[in-house]
């Protein structure tokens, strides 16, 4: 059985796809926590988190172009660093990666049902999971569709809060308020939301002409994302101000009704909900594909090798990583995810920017990449850390238990 996949993707369709993954329920949810640690820094808080992320983007994109295959940093580690390193890589991926998924599908159910929010979350993932094993062209036709509703809603937004005779710029001064330790965990939380670009580099193999796509769509995708966070940013700090922003349940709906648009509200609220079903949907792709990649190489169960005869994708770890999302999504809370999400994405991360820094040229990204992504891990709730470190620690002796059968 063929363990190829099919190239269908070009750079609008990955530009797409990275969109699809960081202009998410992260703008509508990540502001307010984010706020809340910085205060009147919320700004350089974004500004921190986008520096961050753009190294990584450019390493990632570096990396990709060199190593055109499923799986993204778990292949680069592995050819830059080592089996160990690579590996690593790509437990810290799946397992991060999959407790976001879980938390995206919260997402939707918070928006769409509040009182059902785990009976909705796990339909959304099943629905996803169906979607994805029908090819990853699909994905990117119903990604496309998402991205468009989403940015036309953040768009609304933002005019309707910019235009308000309430908003006033002076909101947006750093104050006393701000400190150091509050602006570096806005940025931990605000790159949770950034973190999406590395969809298009795991998608690799899938990818036309990887070595002038991949580098072309990461940067695109992550400069889009930005203006688009700063823009929304900006828009709601004008009206609500960092305080409001704050106690903010619902950031951006309660900006709007802020701007004096109460009926906006509940268009903010789908839009919401569309988004994390198009982060959703990236997630569980990015997820599946390189536990494919790790199966490939035996450091998870051969048979999620396997590439459908007919769809030529990872049908066995597109629902093997279905189902487990959809246990954590009937069984966890949004919130027990999301910091050890992030833990898992910045290891990630660092890895790849470890393997950039082993190419001839271009060292400095990499560097400042590599120390941003300790910094920003090691700002995280303190819970968060403990448990990343604990699962990582785990990933460490199932590969020394695993090693000495292998050779």
């Amino acid at each position: 059985m063929t363990q190829e996949l099919r190239r269908t993707l070009g750079v609008f369709d990955a530009v797409v796809i990275g969109l699809g993954s960081m202009v998410g329920a992260g703008i509508f949810a990540a502001l307010g926590p984010a706020a809340d640690a910085a205060g009147s820094g919320l700004m350089l808080g974004l500004g921190l988190a986008a520096v961050v992320a753009y190294c990584n983007a450019m390493s990632s994109a570096r990396l990709a172009a060199l190593y055109p295959a499923s799986g993204g940093t778990y292949v680069y580690g592995r050819e830059r660093l080592g089996e160990f390193w690579g590996y690593l890589a790509g437990w810290a991926f799946v397992v991060g990666k999959t407790a976001s998924c879980a938390a995206m599908a919260l997402t939707v159910g918070a928006y769409v049902w509040p009182g059902q929010a785990h009976a909705v979350a796990v339909a959304a993932v099943v629905a996803l999971t169906a979607v994805n094993y029908g090819g990853v062209q699909k994905s990117a036709w119903l990604t496309r569709a998402i991205v468009a509703m989403v940015l036309a809603v953040l768009a609304a937004v933002a005019v309707l809060c910019l235009g308000a005779g309430d908003a006033d710029f002076a909101r947006l001064d750093v104050g006393a308020d701000a400190t150091a330790a509050g602006v570096l965990q806005a940025a931990g939380l605000l790159f949770f939301a950034f973190a999406g670009y590395a969809r298009i580099a795991t998608l690799g193999e899938e990818v036309r002409d990887p070595a002038r796509t991949i580098p072309r769509a990461i940067p695109l995708a992550l400069g889009i994302a930005l203006c688009v966070y700063a823009a929304v940013a900006v828009a709601a700090l004008s009206v609500l101000g960092s305080g409001g922003l704050a106690d903010a349940s619902a950031p951006l709906a309660d900006a709007v009704r802020a701007a004096g648009v109460p009926g906006m509200a509940p268009v903010v609220q789908v839009g919401a909900a569309v988004a994390a079903l198009g982060s959703l949907l990236a997630l569980i792709l990015g997820v599946s594909r390189t536990t494919f990649a790790m199966a490939r190489d035996r450091h998870m169960p051969g048979a999620l090798a396997a590439v459908h005869p007919r769809f030529q994708v990872p049908h066995r770890a597109e629902l093997a990583v279905g189902t487990v999302v959809a246990v954590l999504a009937a069984t966890i809370d949004v919130r027990e995810a999301i910091g050890f999400s992030s833990f898992g994405v910045l290891v990630y991360y660092a890895i790849a920017n470890v393997s950039a820094s082993t190419l001839s040229s271009r060292r400095a990204l990499p560097v400042v990449g590599l120390l941003g992504c300790l910094l920003l891990a090691f700002s995280l709730p303190f819970t968060s850390v403990a448990a990343g470190v604990g699962v990582l620690a785990a990933g460490m002796v199932a590969y020394a238990v695993r090693r000495p059968s292998a050779q």
